[in-house]
């Protein structure tokens, strides 16, 4: 399941409930793969975010693939991605694998993210670079409605969205 949303979108949260309702879940936070990577390859051209490697793009996919086959369960990935390109490579080192991902997106409307990153205290340094995001997050949504189920949670607790992602993910393994 990669859970997919911009800043502000609550896929943190929702992870976290969603993880209370399935506990066969093992949540992969592939941002680990991205600042390897940028420890490793720091003497190399700089990139502006670690999805610009390509080698994150690579190893996330085969990453995922041992911790299922090591654990089991549902994995979680809680991750923004906005480039379209990125989403493809992704998802063909997915396919590839023999992996089947079930791909949302948590969706609020443009106001209702500038409060959420405006009062949240536990990232509050990172809220200059969240909110430059917002105007990324909105040139991807066309594609990302194509590619996602989205579900908006402008007005939806995180343990409703929890909820809704769980059904989801149930009616897909039947």
């Amino acid at each position: 399941m990669w859970i997919n949303g911009t800043f502000g979108a609550g896929k943190t949260t929702t992870v976290t409930r969603l993880t209370e309702l399935l506990p066969d879940t093992l949540v992969f936070d592939s941002e680990l793969v991205g600042h390897l990577l940028r420890h490793l390859l720091r003497s190399r051209p700089p990139v502006g975010d670690f999805q610009d490697y390509p080698a994150w793009r690579y190893l996330v996919p085969h990453t995922a693939a041992q911790l299922l086959a090591h654990s089991g369960g549902t994995l979680v990935i809680p991750q923004t991605v906005l480039v379209e390109q990125y989403w493809k490579e992704l998802m063909s080192g997915f396919d590839g694998l023999g992996l089947t991902v079930h791909h949302v997106v948590l969706h609020a409307d443009r106001d209702t993210l500038t409060h959420r990153i405006d009062n949240d205290t536990a990232e509050a340094g990172a809220r200059p670079w969240r909110l430059d995001h917002l105007d990324a997050y909105e040139r991807a949504l066309p594609w990302l409605r194509e590619a996602a189920h989205v579900i908006d949670t402008t007005e939806l607790a995180p343990a409703d969205t929890a909820r809704t992602i769980a059904a989801r993910l149930g009616q897909a393994e039947s």
